[in-house]
């Protein structure tokens, strides 16, 4: 008899950002005059960079030659682009990371969801609160995460990091240990960060507990602090307890393009000495289709000195947008953090608002769109996300409903 996988139906709820898509069109719908003002969803704004294109172009007219033809992706991606990564992004930083430890892919949330696969059913997670709801449902699907306590707005079976003000957005070493650490830095979507000696706490401790870290290293090209670390390979002895996950979405406006990759070492081990590094190879060259060849040359194009230039130009025009939500929102009396090492502003909503009761307010009566904070977790709530990928002119007329309200 057919039945569907219980674990898919103890999901609850629809996801977040689907659930905020469906609240928008119906409200665009019935107030088709509106003019809105989306800063929810982190989608990029401006196009892709003259050099990405050019690369984009000649790939394609590579497909009709036979001599340049290309069919099937390797399994880890193609050599050109692994080697990129490795010098680009770890040998110019100092870490040890090799070419045959970074596997392409097709974004950070596939892989981000994927990953825990490759673990076993009675692992237990930790993840911070607020959180990317991708950890937790992905673990869901998994059956990893026990009963849903109405109450607390939680797993049974997860062990949540509270990350709240009096903790500057950042988890603190939990007391029960996990098998699986979660950490995203900077971080959506608080935008909070941490410096690398307190980094290095969480690397130790994965190796003392002999837990793996899943660092989510999405929004690193958005690091403006010196002491901020971009790879958690910076820190000593992460080889043996990390695994880093990366994508072109945010840094190159790759959103509608899609490409990630994700560096698992292979110094990285189970209690049983079974190779992290080799299960991942085996389930991404068994369950994924690789990235396209096209894809693949214009990601190996960021790494291009004239791509490097033009990305470093959009990160900049971002944080303009979060500098402008910053100091505009201060200024109109909001309590805002993030926007200094990321594109998120986390603002507590005012006069007691839930999250979605301020989501209703800003939609109706500004015709603003954000995120409601109570939907990455139960410390989220009383918080709401705002995104810097909008405009500048959306951004600038954004900030001025706010004054008006």
């Amino acid at each position: 008899m057919l039945k569907a996988n219980p674990n898919y139906l103890n999901l609850r709820g629809s996801y977040l950002f689907s659930t905020i898509g469906k609240k928008v069109a119906a409200y665009t719908q019935a107030n088709p005059d509106k003019q809105i003002i989306r800063l929810g969803i982190g989608d990029v704004t401006q196009p892709l960079t003259p050099t990405i294109i050019k690369a984009l172009h000649d790939a394609v007219d590579e497909q009709a030659h036979a001599e340049t033809f290309r069919g099937y992706t390797p399994d880890l991606g193609y050599d050109f682009l692994r080697n990129a990564i490795v010098k680009n992004d770890y040998e110019a930083r100092g870490c040890e990371v090799y070419a045959d430890e970074v596997f392409v892919s097709d974004g950070a949330k596939s892989d981000s969801g994927n990953i825990q696969e490759i673990f076993a059913p009675e692992c237990r997670i930790a993840v911070c609160d607020p959180v990317y709801p991708v950890y937790v449902d992905t673990n869901v699907m998994a059956g990893r995460t026990g009963e849903f306590i109405e109450a607390k707005g939680q797993w049974s079976n997860v062990i949540y990091m509270p990350c709240t003000a009096a903790t500057g957005f950042a988890p603190e070493l939990p007391a029960e240990v996990p098998d699986i650490i979660y950490l995203c830095f900077p971080n959506n979507p608080t935008g909070s960060t941490v410096t690398k000696s307190e980094l290095q706490k969480w690397v130790d401790y994965a190796n003392e507990k002999h837990s793996v870290i899943i660092y989510d290293a999405a929004y690193e090209a958005y690091i403006s602090e010196d002491d901020v670390p971009h790879s958690i390979y910076e820190c000593e002895g992460a080889r043996t307890c990390a695994i880093e996950i990366h994508s072109f979405s945010k840094n190159a406006g790759f959103t509608g393009v899609r490409l990630g990759y994700t560096v698992v070492p292979k110094d990285l081990k189970d209690v049983d000495g079974n190779s992290i590094r080799d299960l991942w190879a085996r389930r991404h060259g068994t369950k994924f289709n690789g990235a396209p060849y096209i894809i693949q040359r214009a990601g190996e194009a960021v790494y291009s000195e004239a791509g490097q230039k033009e990305i470093k130009g959009l990160v900049s025009y971002y944080m303009e947008n979060a500098k402008m939500i910053r100091e505009g929102l201060a200024a109109a009396g909001y309590t805002v953090s993030g926007g200094v090492n990321a594109p998120y502003i986390w603002l507590k909503t005012p006069d007691k608002m839930t999250s979605w009761e301020f989501f209703d307010y800003l939609l109706e009566n500004v015709n603003i769109v954000g995120t409601p904070g109570s939907g990455f977790g139960p410390s989220g709530e009383g918080y709401f996300r705002l995104t810097a990928f909008g405009t500048h002119e959306n951004t600038k007329a954004a900030i001025e409903r706010f004054k008006n309200l």
